[in-house]
């Protein structure tokens, strides 16, 4: 019987508790390494979209011809760039109306943006509690199975005169994978956990460092708009 065989014929034979945690883990494993495929291919495509919006948008392009191209049916939009349109969306229909201060069509969109703001931050960190649940709970999970694999292997020891290594090596086999299935659940869960996390803060401080750039354009264009605005009633008058 080979290396592969024993193995198996070990979970075969392990008590249905024992089986239930190894099913569990083995569960929390797919789960997480699904997950973090996922969340890689998520933060590559925002920091890809992050770098290629900033450089149209520090390029000296008009912000409404942005703004437009952007709207279109054929363009989807994604993380910084909905923060944008957002902000971008709300300054316009907010200084389209009349009698409304320049620091209240401001704060107007910076609402806008702090709301889109958050709702992709949501994005950015989900499956993450997942991640961080199977990293944190495995090794008890695991733990678990190996306790009741021992005391199993103990408990058998009780009906026998004279214990041999062949009665208690069974049961602590079982209890050995068991804690071994545990750990290598938890151990990529954790890793991804703390890189995923980290990139999600340098993505989150980048989005409001944006917004907040973003927003003293828009000021600054407010309240030359008001000045302008003044300048011609006072022409016509």
């Amino acid at each position: 019987m080979n290396s592969d065989q024993s193995f198996l014929a070990i979970i075969a034979d392990a008590s249905v508790v024992v089986q239930l945690v190894m099913l569990i883990l083995l569960a929390a494993s797919v789960i997480s390494w699904t997950f973090i495929f996922e969340k890689r291919k998520v933060l590559n495509n925002a920091i890809g979209i992050a770098d290629e919006f900033e450089n149209r948008f520090w390029s000296g392009m008009d912000l409404a011809d942005l703004y437009r191209e952007m709207s279109s049916e054929d363009y989807q939009c994604d993380g910084i760039e909905n923060i944008f349109m957002a902000g971008f969306k709300e300054f316009g229909r907010l200084r389209r109306q009349e009698g409304i201060a320049p620091e209240a069509v401001v704060e107007g969109a910076q609402r806008a943006m702090r709301a889109t703001l958050s709702r992709e931050i949501d994005k950015l960190d989900e499956h993450l509690p997942f991640m961080a649940t199977v990293g944190s709970t495995s090794p008890y999970i695991g733990l678990f199975g190996t306790v009741w694999g021992i005391m199993n292997s103990f408990r058998s020891l009780g009906s026998v005169k004279q214990a041999t290594l062949a009665m208690v090596a069974p049961g602590i086999s079982e209890a050995l994978i068991a804690t071994a299935m545990g750990l290598f659940a938890a151990i990529p869960a954790v890793i991804a956990y703390n890189r995923y996390a980290t990139v999600n803060d340098k993505l989150t401080s980048r989005y409001q460092t944006f917004m907040e750039e973003f927003l003293s354009l828009l000021h600054r264009q407010a309240h030359a708009g008001s000045l302008s605005d003044a300048a011609a009633r006072r022409q016509t008058k």
